[in-house]
């Protein structure tokens, strides 16, 4: 039938369990670099601008949060869309009011920016956002977040009418 067997002690030593976990930090950090470094896009592999001109007073590329955004310029925004594809926040201020729009994905962002283009304007944008606002307060909002200040133009008899 089933005979048992002795317990035999192997001569063969097994790392301590700090050990093995030493040696798998240790081998983490080492690759942790490597990784990162290759990211830098979206996994579903969509185009990322190479650059976004920088913010002076921010010293730093507003994310894509409304509620950051709103508060690099000085505002605190109220949410009016909170959807999968945009979140948009309203700022009012005593220089006017303006539209922040954020996306989860840049690409996104761009399908809103090419349906905009419909009714023309001109538009702070910035990666993952757009600041809607009269052009006058545009340069100031870029001072503030950075971005690049985008003219559309619309389509049909009122987009070339002066």
């Amino acid at each position: 039938m089933f005979q048992q067997r002795p317990h035999v002690r192997s001569t063969r030593r097994t790392p301590s369990r700090a050990r093995r976990r030493a040696a798998v930090t240790a081998g983490v950090l080492a690759v942790l670099p490597l990784v990162t470094a290759c990211g830098g896009g979206d996994d579903r592999g969509a185009a990322v601008p190479p650059s976004v001109s920088a913010a002076p007073a921010a010293g730093v590329v507003a994310p894509a949060k409304v509620e950051v955004i709103a508060g690099l310029t000085g505002c605190k925004a109220k949410i009016r869309t909170e959807a999968d594809e945009l979140r948009e926040g309203v700022c009012h201020t005593e220089k006017g009011a303006y539209l922040i729009t954020t996306f989860p994905e840049e690409k996104l962002k761009e399908t809103w920016l090419e349906s905009a283009r419909v009714y023309g304007g001109t538009y702070l944008v910035g990666m993952r956002w757009v600041v809607s606002a009269k052009p006058a307060m545009l340069e100031p909002l870029r001072a503030k977040l950075g971005g690049t200040v985008r003219k559309l133009t619309g389509v049909g008899p009122r987009a070339n009418a002066s």
